[in-house]
């Protein structure tokens, strides 16, 4: 299985995107970068639980005061048209990308 590599967006505690994100994003550009392995993304496909989709994806940051994330809580972000996913090991969000 191919390694996803990602970046954590600026100004976020926890949350990450694919490194090769084209679209504009205020991903850190000089910061780490991070494997999905690393990031405790699993190696297959698990069942997730889609909750209602936010605008931002710094609503995701708040969700924790309001309407605390569970281990696959799945969310999708429209302003950067991408789904991310929960990781309860590292208590953050992470890109939901294909594994093919």
């Amino acid at each position: 299985m191919k390694q996803r590599m990602y970046k954590k967006m600026a100004g976020t505690s926890a949350i990450f995107i694919p490194a090769d994100y084209a679209s504009s994003s205020p991903v850190e550009r000089d910061g780490l970068v991070w494997t999905d392995t690393e990031l405790s993304m699993p190696s297959s496909p698990q069942t997730l639980t889609w909750k209602p989709p936010l605008v931002s994806t710094l609503a995701l940051e708040g969700l924790e005061e309001y309407d605390p994330p569970s281990t696959d809580d799945a969310r999708y972000v429209s302003n950067i048209g991408i789904a991310f996913v929960y990781i309860g090991k590292i208590r953050g969000w992470v890109a939901l990308t294909d594994y093919a």
